[in-house]
């Protein structure tokens, strides 16, 4: 008897197992089912709905276009603002350098009103025109060049005129009527000079 009723218990455990088995492969295969018509109903949308989302896409698009159309007009805008101010006050700081020039030639004039001697007054402006050369040269590195007896060199130098000379060897300046200055090592300003060529 006892070995009847185990046949029993082991045939019904078989039997629900092969029951929940059967309902899990039927849970899955539902499951599956529902995806592939999510995906049927996801690919086949309607003529409406697909021009729908190319009119929202298309939209998207020309809304980023503008913002970016917006974005580098701006910029171009604020770089011609900054490019015209470096314009306009390249030259802020050696105007203001050459300032305290200006003001000790105005009081050089005034000076010169009740002064009896004019040497004190030549004077004052040498000392004007060395301090603002050396601070010339010093910080914006102009320099000035010719003086008599140099050798003519037509890259920095600009003839206005020639006189033979017997014992000159080769051209060099006899006068120098306009000093030519350098920036750096740019010519900024030829030198206008008389040359000295020798006799043939």
């Amino acid at each position: 008897m006892a070995e009847e009723k185990t046949e029993q218990t082991d045939q019904t455990e078989e039997k629900a197992t092969s029951q929940k088995t059967a309902d899990s492969q039927a849970a899955d295969g539902a499951e599956k089912a529902a995806e592939t018509a999510a995906e049927g109903e996801k690919k086949e949308l309607t003529p409406e709905e697909k021009i729908a989302a190319l009119e929202k896409e298309n939209a998207d698009l020309k809304d980023q276009l503008l913002r970016r159309a917006a974005d580098f007009d701006n910029y171009r805008k604020r770089m011609m603002k900054e490019k015209q101010d470096t314009y306009d006050y390249a030259n802020a700081g050696l105007l203001g350098d050459l300032l305290d020039s200006l003001d000790n030639f105005d009081r050089t004039i005034d000076a010169a009103k009740d002064a009896k001697d004019a040497k004190a007054i030549a004077d004052g402006i040498k000392m004007i025109n060395k301090n603002l050369v050396k601070m010339l040269e010093d910080k914006y590195g102009l320099t000035g060049y010719g003086k008599e007896g140099d050798e003519f060199n037509p890259d920095e130098h600009e003839a206005i005129g020639r006189m033979e000379d017997e014992k000159a060897k080769k051209e060099t300046l006899a006068q120098v009527y306009l000093k030519g200055y350098k920036l750096k090592d740019k010519v900024i300003r030829h030198a206008k000079v008389m040359v000295k060529v020798p006799k043939q």
